[in-house]
């Protein structure tokens, strides 16, 4: 997956919008104003290295999922920046096959959309 066919995938999702905080750094996408995936898009440094863009993927996840998927994948570690419980970082180095990468995206934005309220996922789905 490169960097292109991410953005266009999370996009293809109903009412995702994209934010560039960190100086531009990364992009967060969201859904209901609620963050489900970010990537940097440009160099910056993680835990002390400069890294190149599209270097690694934050997704939300359920908890114990998170622990298999870090078990089976040496590329899926803890969330950077994030809680560590909830979110995983998937490295791109080495990263999963595209079907797993997608079926992460999905199941990051099905959790982040079912937390929202009523009216916002009732907005989604029309």
């Amino acid at each position: 997956m490169t960097l292109d066919e991410f953005s266009a995938y999370c996009q293809s999702k109903p009412g995702v919008t994209q934010d560039f905080p960190m100086k531009g750094e990364a992009v967060w996408m969201k859904v209901g104003g609620k963050m489900f995936a970010m990537t940097n898009v440009r160099e910056l440094k993680m835990d002390g290295d400069i890294v190149s863009p599209f270097h690694f993927i934050n997704l939300k996840c359920d908890p114990d999922r998170a622990v298999q998927l870090r078990e089976k994948y040496s590329s899926v570690i803890p969330g950077w920046h994030q809680n560590k419980t909830h979110w995983n970082s998937v490295l791109m180095v080495k990263p999963p096959p595209d079907t797993l990468l997608k079926e992460l995206i999905d199941h990051s934005y099905d959790l982040v959309a079912s937390s929202l309220p009523r009216a916002v996922r009732e907005k989604l789905e029309n």
